[in-house]
């Protein structure tokens, strides 16, 4: 069978959606898990952007073995030195360089005339070739580019000594049939296509992210560039999840491998959740509650006459085994300690001792403690680092003859301001209070609660998305205590707005 490469972009590409902004030490943590998931490419990030994307870049470089280390570059000297600075540590490293190629592009965006985007672009990998063995080169708009002028750059850039060429479908636009159409034309009419690797990356602006890279491989993409849960500019990416799915439960149609441990979709997409406080629906799939769930009568019957009446894979797969009571409050240091290393967490002596407190908090209200909860802590653990603001205390009364107040103590560095407000009921107050605390007035545009582990003590999750000043940031929170778990998804949506400054230097 023929295989094919991984190349994830979801601490790249991924994390340019809409509040799925990452802490260093949040990338860091999920490149180790894209490392042991099987990832062949992980991009890292965009090091020139910010002084926070160059050290989480390097942060990953240095210490994330067994894949080859991406870094994003437009195609200027002063980009591709970022990433040489940001990724020389790696054992394997590339340039990922970019140009746009669509006449729109070149023509608005650019002001440049095909023959000087071409110059651009010989240029920026003649450059980088001296200081990378890899080097990626992406016509952007690549799916809205003439063909004889794809043809004519991408020969001139392998010949400048490109490894690889990723024609990306950059705003989601084309459809399977087109898609093939292109990147079998390319394979016929580029003469020294064979020294290059060519690449796929489509948005999903349209839906069509996962059906373009399967016609794009079958068309002679030998690399595939995804990400984890499809989050991404817009509607997104490709789903890596989907996409090793499709091609792993139809080998009998494609014929095609990838290096990708199946078994670790399901953590990694919960992972990937935790990290960026979005909640994966409940229909996603592969990873959704509702991918392996059977109500229909019908359904139920010939599950339990033969599984494959109506399942194609099976959960355990995926990694979806149900969660086994490993953990409770007479467990100790050492087996907390031994679980959190064997859900392939690196949590250091500090944070494990952290984690640990809240893991005894939590055992004394509950009989039972999952892996899901465990990886709940760890999260919250990850990104105290980059807390701004930290819920130190609240307290709410209401009920239907009273009117819902909230007091809340909110810290901020070494001080601590306490606030109350009123609303319409008492997480509208406690919002209220939250945002007179902070000095930040954010609007709640979305409101969700999930029981993320089972029993009545279950830990519930809330997730919110809250508008900031025209920007939106995704927060999570979770505690038995709904008031608190949505007091600190509001807290963690205002802390994604300072971070967010942080990272632009405001």
């Amino acid at each position: 069978m023929r295989k094919i490469e991984i190349f994830d972009t979801t601490l790249r590409d991924g994390e340019q959606a809409p509040g799925a902004s990452m802490t260093i030490e949040q990338k860091y943590e999920f490149g180790l898990q894209l490392s042991r998931l099987g990832v062949d490419v992980i991009e890292a990030g965009f090091p020139v952007s910010s002084p926070q994307q160059f050290e989480a870049c390097k942060l990953i470089a240095d210490n994330v073995k067994g894949s080859v280390i991406a870094g994003l570059a437009r195609a200027v000297e002063k980009d591709i030195d970022a990433v040489h600075g940001a990724l020389k540590g790696a054992e394997t490293s590339r340039l990922h360089t970019f140009i746009a190629t669509s006449p729109i592009h070149m023509e608005y965006k650019l002001k440049m005339t095909p023959d000087q985007v071409v110059e651009n672009a010989v240029k920026a990998v003649t450059y980088a070739r001296n200081k990378f063995a890899q080097v990626e080169f992406s016509p952007e708009d690549g799916t809205r580019s003439e063909l004889e002028f794809l043809y004519r750059i991408i020969e001139a850039v392998i010949d400048a000594g490109a490894t690889v060429i990723n024609v990306p479908d950059t705003v989601g636009y084309t459809m399977p049939d087109e898609i093939g159409h292109i990147f079998s034309s390319i394979m016929n009419n580029v003469p020294n296509i064979d020294k290059a690797i060519l690449s796929t990356h489509n948005h999903n602006d349209l839906g069509m992210g996962v059906a373009n890279t399967l016609s794009a491989i079958k068309n002679g993409a030998g690399q595939a560039e995804v990400s984890m849960n499809g989050i991404g500019e817009r509607a997104g990416n490709a789903a890596l999840e989907e996409l090793v799915m499709a091609l792993e439960v139809r080998k009998d149609l494609h014929e095609i491998e990838t290096n990708i441990d199946t078994k670790q979709l399901f953590y990694t997409s919960k992972m990937l959740s935790t990290i960026i406080a979005s909640p994966i629906p409940r229909n996603k799939p592969i990873t959704g509650a509702n991918a392996f769930s059977h109500e229909s009568g019908i359904h139920q019957h010939g599950m339990l006459s033969h599984r494959e009446t109506y399942e194609i894979m099976t959960p355990e797969s995926v990694g979806r085994e149900d969660s086994e009571i490993i953990l409770g409050r007479h467990s100790g240091l050492h087996g907390f300690s031994k679980r959190v290393k064997e859900l392939g967490l690196t949590l250091n002596e500090e944070q494990i001792g952290n984690a640990f407190k809240v893991f005894l908090s939590l055992a004394d209200r509950k009989k039972e403690v999952f892996d899901e909860d465990i990886l709940q802590i760890a999260g919250s653990v990850l990104g105290k680092k980059s807390l701004f603001f930290e819920l130190d205390y609240f307290n709410v009364t209401s009920g239907n003859a009273a009117i819902p107040t909230a007091t809340v103590r909110i810290k901020f560095k070494d001080e601590a301001t306490e606030e109350a407000a009123t609303g319409d009921g008492p997480i509208s107050a406690i919002f209220q209070a939250i945002d007179k605390a902070t000095g930040l007035t954010g609007r709640l545009e979305e409101f969700h609660v999930n029981a993320i582990t089972a029993g009545k003590q279950a830990i519930g999750e809330v997730s919110v998305v809250v508008n900031i000043k025209g920007n939106v940031y995704n927060g999570k929170g979770s505690s038995t205590d709904i008031l608190k778990a949505s007091a600190r998804a509001y807290i963690s949506a205002l802390n994604r707005y300072k971070l967010a400054l942080e990272n632009a230097g405001a």
